[in-house]
């Protein structure tokens, strides 16, 4: 079984900084994307961040605004998230989401995801 486990969230002050990871465990052939999602109470779930196999990341148009960065150790298989410069709305469950392939007869990749970590950032 594919388990993808988030850590690193937690209550901090405006302008604080939070770094989240994500391990990525079990059976397992090989990662593409990864990706961080983000859900606020009473909001969609949105897309905070996605790096590629290779490490380029892109980032959620007028959303993070340069206060965060994606990264990711391969050797891990984990993913990062370092946030800085956070406000109050940035407060949510942050979700980590890996397309992998979970066997190498697969043809087809599967989007996994993480159980998420809360973020509560107070003013």
């Amino acid at each position: 079984q594919v388990q993808l486990v988030e850590s690193g969230g937690g209550l901090v002050q405006a302008g604080g900084s939070l770094r989240l990871s994500c391990v990525a465990s079990g059976s397992i052939f090989s990662i593409n994307t990864m990706a961080w999602y983000r859900q606020a109470p009473g909001k969609q779930r949105e897309l905070v961040a996605v790096i590629s196999s290779g490490g380029s990341p892109n980032y959620a148009e007028d959303l993070v605004k340069g206060r965060f960065t994606i990264s990711r150790d391969n050797a891990k298989n984990t993913v990062y998230l370092q946030m800085n410069s956070l406000k109050p709305e940035d407060t949510a469950v942050y979700y980590c989401a890996a397309v992998l392939r979970v066997s190498s007869r697969d043809t087809t990749n599967t989007v996994f995801w993480g159980q998420g970590t809360q973020v509560t950032v107070s003013s």
